[in-house]
């Protein structure tokens, strides 16, 4: 169900169960202000936050629920939730910890596999060989691209709760960027190396220029989580230096394992944060105290 009938129906759910607003978002755990918009039809509530407010009224989802979604529907609806972060409502902590949890773990699972995945590279590049059977390469890919996925919304929304707008920005160029390059190299596995010298360059000129801006995006976190911070963004520069000299790229890579620890350090830190402090994360995007 759209709005506006999905806010008629919880206010005519709420009344029948005898339940102020304030009675009603006790028992589910969000905001006042939230509600008044859902039930006003000023916003579209995430999936989980209508179930939320169904399950407090002792109400089936699916009694409502538009039985008309075709795929292509749904598969919208997954990829707008995969990269779009709702900051229109107010969010509990509860919501912040969980993505931001979220997050760092798939930037574990990144680290892990896309070493084995560089190895597999190196190795089809440098000497048109494949380690792996096709399909285990190209399952190492998408993991590899998924994880890079949810590990970059974690700095998305930690660009909206230090209102670091760099960030954010480039959190989803390297989205695009980098979904741009397995997309290449999932190719690659099946015919072969294309242009790979003009294809290599264009990459690490690419990621250099991108990862520089990087770096100073995670330099400005130094004040709110420290040095951890500005390690990360120290390296994503020097490591986007390297790419920008094209023949130092062997060099950028190694760089990046080092900021790609720290910065799985940096989102559990503002996970760590977000627990102790459990700010709210409201509709003009402020950051916690």
């Amino acid at each position: 169900m759209k709005q506006p009938e999905l806010g008629r129906k919880i206010i005519e759910l709420r009344k029948e169960k005898g339940l102020t607003q304030e009675e009603l978002v006790d028992k589910c755990n969000i905001s006042v202000r939230t509600l008044q918009r859902i039930e006003a039809g000023e916003v579209t509530p995430r999936d989980y936050t209508v179930k939320t407010i169904l399950a407090a009224l002792d109400y089936d989802l699916a009694m409502i629920a538009d039985n008309n979604h075709g795929v292509p529907e749904q598969l919208s609806t997954f990829f707008k939730n995969l990269l779009y972060i709702d900051v229109d409502l107010e969010q509990p902590a509860d919501y912040l910890t969980r993505q931001l949890t979220m997050a760092w773990i798939f930037g574990l699972v990144n680290f892990l596999t896309g070493l084995p995945e560089a190895l597999a590279d190196y190795t089809l590049i440098a000497k048109q060989e494949m380690i792996f059977h096709p399909l285990i390469q190209v399952a190492l890919k998408l993991v590899v691209w998924i994880s890079y996925i949810f590990f970059q919304r974690g700095f998305i929304l930690t660009g909206f709760l230090y209102q670091n707008y760099l960030l954010k920005i480039i959190s989803y160029i390297l989205m695009f960027a980098v979904t741009m390059s397995i997309g290449y190299d999932i190719t690659s596995v099946f015919y072969g190396p294309m242009a790979i010298e003009y294809v290599m360059g264009a990459e690490a000129l690419i990621f250099g220029g991108i990862l520089i801006l990087y770096g100073i995006s995670l330099l400005r976190l130094r004040k709110p989580l420290g040095d951890v911070a500005f390690f990360a963004g120290f390296f994503e520069i020097l490591a986007g230096a390297c790419f920008l000299t094209v023949i130092l790229g062997f060099a950028g890579l190694i760089l990046l394992i080092p900021a790609s620890i720290l910065e799985i350090v940096v989102l559990f830190k503002v996970t760590e944060t977000v627990k102790k402090h459990k700010p709210v994360f409201n509709a003009a995007g402020n950051s916690y105290d």
